[in-house]
This record gives C-alpha cells, sequence and structure tokens, in this order.
C-alpha cells in the first residue's frame, strides 16, 4: 500500500492542533509579558503548519498536470451500510488551494504571534494561547480534507465541522481596536460570531438535505462512480430533481463563498475578528464555497448549472458593483477589506459560471491571487492597526513618513487588490473579464465598472492613511518588526513573481479547467471574425 499523502497532509495539522491544545500551562510573569513559556505553544504550531506546507509542496510536486483527473487517490470502506467511502482525490485546481492554504497558515501564525497574550494573565481556568493557535490548524485540517474530498458526504462533513473552530475564533479571540469598551466590544464579537454560525448553518442543514436527495437518485456519494454512471447512461435523473438538488448545493456555496444577498455575515466577521483570522476567513475558509461550485454544482448538475447561469451571473455581477460601492464608503479599514472581497469573489464566480476555459481558469487563479493580496493587505493593515489601536480611517494620516517600509508595504497589497497590472490578481481578473466577455459581452463591459470602483477605493484608502500631513498619534509609530517583514516579504514576492510569470498555475489549472466544461459539455464560443470587421 503507497503512502496515504492526502491524508498525511490534512492529518498534521489536526494532530498538531491537539499537541497544541496540551502543552502544559505556564507560570505568569512579573514583567507584564505573558505567562513565562506561552511561546511554547505558539512554536509547536508553527512548526506543525510549516511541516504540512512541505507535504503540501510534495502532493504538488507528484501531481502530473496531464494524468488522471483526480490523483493520489485514496478509498477506504467507512460506513457501509450508508454507503459512505473515505475517498480522497486530488485535481489541478484542488492542488492549488491546497498550496494556498498550506502556505498562508504559517504566516497566519506568525502574524497572530501575540493575538492571545493580552487574555493569559486574565485568565485562570483556560489557555488562550493553546487554544488559540490549536483552532488555527484545525481550521486547516479541515479546510484540507474539503478540498481533497471525492465523497460528497465526506465533503459535506468537513464543510460543516470547520464552522465550529472559525466560530470560537472570532468570539473568543476577538480584535481590541474596535473602538468601544471591552464590554460592548465583547458583544460586537459574539453577535459577528452567531451570525457567521447561523447563516452558514443554515446553507448547510440545507445542503444535507441536498446530499440525501442525491444519495437517493444516484445510490453512491461517490463522484467517480457518479461520473460513471452517467456517462454509461444509467444515472436518471429528473430534470426539476436535477434543478432543486443543485439548488441546495448552491445555497450553501453561496454563503460561505460569500454571494450578494447572501454575504451580510462577512463584513461584521472580519471586523470583529483579529486581523489574522480576518486573512483566515477570506483567503481559506471561503475559498472552499467556490471551489465546490466547480467541483459539485458543475460536476454533479451539469444541465441545472446551465439553467441557474443567467441568475447566477446577474447576483455575481451585482456583487462586484454592490461590494466595491460599499467599500469606497467604509471608514473601518477592516470592513473596506471585507466588501472588496465580496466584490472579488463576485469576478470569481463570474468566471465560473461564464463556461469558458479562459473565465473557469481566470476564476481558480483568482482563488490563488485573492488568497495572496488579501492576507498581504489584510495583514500590513493588522500590523497598522495593532499599533495605533483604531480601525478608523480617519485616525491615520502621514504614515508614509514616519513608516516608509509599512506604508510601502501597504500600497503594494492596495495595488494588488485592484489588480495592477505586473502584479498576480491582474492575470486572474483579465482572463475573468475575456472570458466572460467572450459569451456575455454586455456583463463583461458591465463588470469592468468594478475595476474602476476598486482602484477608487484602494487608493483613497492608502491616500487618507499614509500620505498627508503627519498626525500626532501616529508620529512615533514604528516601522514594521523582522518577524512582520518575515509575514509580507514572501507574499509580496509571490505576487510579483505570479504577476510576471503565472504559467506554472496556469499548467496546474488547465486540464482540471478543460474537465468541468466537459462536464458541463460546453466549449469556447468561436470568435465572430465578421463582426469584428
Amino acid at each position: 500500500m503507497s503512502f496515504p499523502l492526502l491524508t498525511a497532509t490534512a492529518a498534521l495539522p489536526a494532530i498538531g492542533a491537539i499537541v497544541t491544545a496540551a502543552v502544559p500551562a505556564a507560570r505568569s510573569r512579573s514583567d507584564g509579558d505573558g505567562p513565562r513559556g506561552s511561546g511554547t505553544a505558539k512554536v509547536v504550531a508553527l512548526l506543525f503548519s510549516v511541516a504540512t506546507f512541505v507535504l503540501a509542496m510534495t502532493v504538488l510536486v507528484r501531481f502530473e498536470p496531464g494524468g488522471a483527473r483526480y490523483q493520489l487517490t485514496e478509498s477506504y470502506d467507512w460506513i457501509p451500510a450508508f454507503g459512505v467511502r473515505y475517498e480522497l482525490g486530488v485535481d489541478g485546481i484542488g492542488v492549488a488551494l491546497i498550496a494556498l492554504t498550506a502556505l498562508l497558515i504559517p504566516f497566519v501564525i506568525l502574524a497572530g504571534w501575540r493575538d492571545a497574550d493580552h487574555l493569559e494573565n486574565s485568565s485562570k481556568r483556560w489557555r488562550p494561547t493553546q487554544g488559540f493557535f490549536a483552532l488555527i490548524l484545525m481550521v486547516e485540517a479541515m479546510v484540507i480534507l474539503s478540498f481533497e474530498a471525492t465523497d460528497v458526504f465526506l465533503f459535506y462533513l468537513f464543510f460543516e465541522a470547520m464552522l465550529i473552530p472559525m466560530y470560537f475564533l472570532i468570539g473568543g479571540f476577538g480584535d481590541r481596536a474596535s473602538g468601544t469598551d471591552e464590554a460592548q466590544a465583547a458583544t460586537q464579537r459574539s453577535y459577528a460570531a452567531v451570525k457567521f454560525l447561523l447563516y452558514n448553518l443554515a446553507g448547510g442543514l440545507i445542503m444535507l438535505a441536498a446530499v440525501i436527495g442525491l444519495y437517493s437518485v444516484a445510490g453512491t456519494f461517490s463522484l467517480s462512480e457518479i461520473a460513471q454512471a452517467r456517462a454509461d447512461g444509467t444515472l436518471e435523473m429528473a430534470a426539476s430533481t436535477e434543478k432543486w438538488l443543485f439548488l441546495g448545493f448552491f445555497f450553501a456555496f453561496a454563503i460561505k463563498a460569500p454571494l450578494w444577498p447572501l454575504h451580510t455575515w462577512l463584513p461584521n466577521a472580519m471586523g470583529e475578528a483579529t486581523a489574522p483570522v480576518a486573512v483566515l476567513i477570506t483567503a481559506v475558509v471561503d475559498k472552499v464555497g467556490t471551489f465546490a461550485m466547480l467541483r459539485f454544482c458543475l460536476g454533479l448538475f451539469p444541465e441545472a448549472s446551465k439553467w441557474a447561469t443567467p441568475v447566477v451571473l446577474v447576483l455575481a455581477l451585482v456583487s462586484i458593483i454592490y461590494g466595491a460601492l460599499l467599500a469606497v464608503g467604509q471608514r473601518d479599514i477592516k470592513r473596506l477589506v471585507a466588501y472588496a472581497s465580496i466584490s472579488h469573489f463576485g469576478f470569481i464566480i463570474l468566471g465560473i459560471f461564464a463556461m469558458t476555459s479562459q473565465g473557469q481558469s481566470g476564476a481558480t487563479l483568482y482563488m490563488v491571487n485573492h488568497g495572496l493580496s488579501t492576507a498581504a493587505l489584510m495583514l500590513v493593515a493588522g500590523f497598522l492597526i495593532s499599533r495605533r489601536g483604531s480601525r478608523l480611517i480617519a485616525d491615520y494620516g502621514g504614515v508614509q513618513k514616519v513608516a516608509p517600509v509599512l506604508a510601502g508595504t501597504f500600497l503594494v497589497g492596495s495595488l494588488a487588490t485592484l489588480s495592477l497590472p505586473g502584479l498576480a490578481p491582474f492575470v486572474s481578473e483579465f482572463l475573468v473579464l475575456v472570458g466572460t466577455f467572450t459569451r456575455y459581452p454586455v456583463i463583461g463591459i458591465i463588470a469592468t465598472v468594478g475595476i474602476v470602483l476598486g482602484a477608487l477605493y484602494t487608493l483613497v484608502l492608502y491616500q487618507r492613511t499614509m500620505t498627508g500631513p503627519v498626525k500626532p498619534s501616529v508620529a512615533k509609530m514604528p516601522d514594521l518588526k523582522v518577524r512582520e517583514l518575515a509575514v509580507i516579504g514572501p507574499l509580496i514576492a509571490l505576487l510579483l513573481f505570479l504577476g510576471v510569470y503565472p504559467k506554472p498555475l496556469t499548467e496546474l489549472v488547465d486540464p482540471a479547467v478543460s474537465h468541468t466544461l466537459s462536464d458541463v459539455q460546453q466549449k469556447d464560443p468561436k470568435p465572430d471574425v465578421e463582426a469584428a470587421k
């Protein structure tokens, strides 16, 4: 039996979470810098996250883009009485997102190195440092398993289970720079965490009904068996049944993504969470929703996907414009990034349902590049907020004169968010728009408004916080430290590298995109040469 590489990649952070949580409590220190030995849990978590990244890179190296659709597969009986199997496999899209997840988690841990320290001395019955980093690792394990699962029930299990650690990360370790007293801040964190949980649980319950309905029709949860039955003509699914099942799956994924009008939990969650947890939400967890649209909605329900395409494209277009407009009007830095992410997810879903190779390749690249750009911008914003103690844009000004490195990295993150040519998100956004325009020219043209608005909210944010006269409250603001540079530096380097040389990513995801288009029996439209003359 070959080594179960996919299982190991997901199991390692789960084991790390258990080990981190089990690190013994430390005695309090008299210097006010947290309990003695509290760094042990941090180091353990960081080491496990780095080891997981090494395994993820092994998966990436062993994956053959031109090979079978699902590779490194594992399949074992789990609950035979209900037809549930432990089945794992990865395609190019899954590999790319596993690599993104494993890459970001060490930076999330480093960025959140001191985010639980303030709770240590005031807590006698729980160990917040151990809990904070253990929950991050547990989220990583469940997200990776979601990208690997090729059994629908197995995917559903981890799709829902990741909500539990995220709930505690939002509600228990919230942002301390809310501008309110601690009691009110705790209320706001609790509200954001409960809203996050209720929205996603509602979607999950509807999806569960659809999962059961799929089993009653197909007699299996296995993606490979369902695909084989469809190819053999032995799978009979009425058009109305397929539409209802599609809606059940899509509703859950649209909440997770999030897509307008199911997006309202995201600004609350990102606003009240710490900056590293906000990155975990939008750069890692939310990608499961858009990934699942490709793997499950289009793969399992091709005809229903084509039937729903016009409505989904309109919703994606509304998300693009609506999210960007609200970002323009924000006074809170973190909520601005949250609304910008809603706009970006609109582009991703637009590319998925454009049903073209350029659109879906661009959407997949967008998932990766948005993860990198949002992580860079949000983490720098977190460093900025921790220094000033405020999330309000109006409380800043002239930062570039006192902290030039911080301002410079903030500028690169902002430019990546607006998809400046030469940075990674430009390639993906360009492909999405080209792929959409070739089949739906009117929607493609309107979507470009989101680019203009993106330039507006990012450049105005930079202008108001970094330029102008130095405000007294930021006059003594320190620049980025070594640990913070270690977090931001590699992300900016990747944004630059993939901006000028995206070939490694496109070669990885293009075969998987071809399989998805084959599932929905779609081909790229031929150029209208006569109309172009």
